[in-house]
């Protein structure tokens, strides 16, 4: 076990706490966790991580084959995952013949997290064509499908910018080429290669900030979406962790660029606050027109307005979706003088304070 996390847990989470943002009053919790301690060549925790193969290109026109071979991901005996890029033909079970080989490792099924703050400590590899990543995906994919299930990059590099971090969004209008993004770049020429670096967000209901380090370089909110954009970071995701090779973002690997290529992770956290309660309230009903608006906090993107217990028809603000809701053509069923109760429904089930509203 490593010395710095034998320390109890606890205390190790009190400290981690006061250290991430003392401006905020986060009190944070270890969660979960992989630190990566096994013997040298032995393959990471099945109980964590799952893997995605093949070579299909993954919708980014990439150019290997991932597999769920130790030669692509194995601990390194030192306390570390190695994420292994092979230059070597290779056909995978789908039947594509690829030229590269690596690894895509998730935790989609085995663990998923709504809120807190996620971290990993990675030395990432560089060289033209090589895209490492550290990110999550909303545990909807299967049933919403990309980009409504949500998509949140924490450490995403490519490999001919060896000093740059990207950290971005995608969502519903907003992603592909055109993501809510931000970068971090290091000073005085380093490398992300030449040293392990943290990379973490912290999340909650209205806001995501990005950080590398201590250094705190990117906050995106509703807010920041575009007219046509969902906020869709209400539910759980999954963490993934892999290096690509060529695509649309890095650009293909040439003369200059090596093999193989290796992404070494120290370890994993996912930190809740367990000073945070995140049960939806109402503040405010009223109605206009037709209409029943509700205003109020910690609303998911499954909300629904409750009338007397029965469902009612429930829209989203797209600017503002965890805080206002409107019950369409629910104002003209409340008539004047009647006295009714009204609740938000979260799509965990979790009811929000009950309002007796009397119009």
């Amino acid at each position: 076990m490593k010395l710095r996390f034998a320390l109890v847990l606890l205390l190790m989470a009190v400290m981690v706490g006061a250290s991430f943002n003392r401006a905020r009053a986060q009190s944070w919790v270890l969660l979960w966790s992989d630190e990566f301690d096994g013997p040298a060549g032995s393959a990471p925790d099945a109980t964590k991580w799952g893997y995605d193969v093949g070579g299909n290109g993954w919708g980014n026109n990439e150019l290997e084959s991932y597999t769920s071979r130790t030669q692509n991901a194995y601990l390194d005996g030192t306390g570390n995952l190695a994420i292994k890029v092979i230059n070597e033909t290779f056909t995978g079970q789908d039947g594509i013949r690829r030229d590269y080989t690596s690894a895509r490792l998730l935790t989609k099924g085995k663990f998923e997290q709504k809120y807190g703050r996620i971290e990993a400590r990675i030395r990432i590899p560089f060289g033209q064509g090589i895209w490492p990543a550290f990110w999550m995906l909303g545990n909807d994919i299967d049933r919403a499908g990309w980009p409504t299930c949500g998509e949140i990059d924490i450490m995403e590099n490519v490999g001919r910018e060896p000093s740059v971090n990207h950290g971005s969004m995608h969502g519903p209008g907003y992603s592909g080429g055109n993501p809510l993004t931000g970068s971090l770049t290091l000073p005085s020429g380093q490398h992300f290669s030449d040293d392990f670096h943290i990379f973490a967000i912290e999340w909650d209901p209205n806001t995501v900030r990005f950080y590398v380090d201590t250094t705190l370089y990117e906050t995106h909110t509703p807010a920041d979406m575009p007219a046509s954009g969902t906020w869709v970071y209400e539910h759980p995701f999954f963490i993934l962790l892999n290096v690509a090779v060529g695509g649309s973002f890095p650009g293909n690997p040439d003369s200059s660029t090596t093999f193989p290529q290796t992404m070494l992770v120290d370890y994993v956290r996912v930190y809740t606050d367990s000073s945070a309660n995140y049960t939806p309230s109402i503040t405010t009903v009223s109605i206009t027109g037709k209409n029943l608006t509700v205003n109020g906090q910690y609303f998911d993107n499954g909300s629904v307005i409750t009338v007397g217990g029965d469902d009612q028809r429930t829209l989203h603000d797209n600017q503002n979706p965890t805080t206002i809701l409107v019950g369409k053509k629910t104002g003209k069923k409340i008539h004047a003088g009647d006295t009714v109760t009204i609740q938000v429904r979260n799509s965990d089930g979790t009811l929000s304070n009950p309002v007796t509203f009397t119009r």
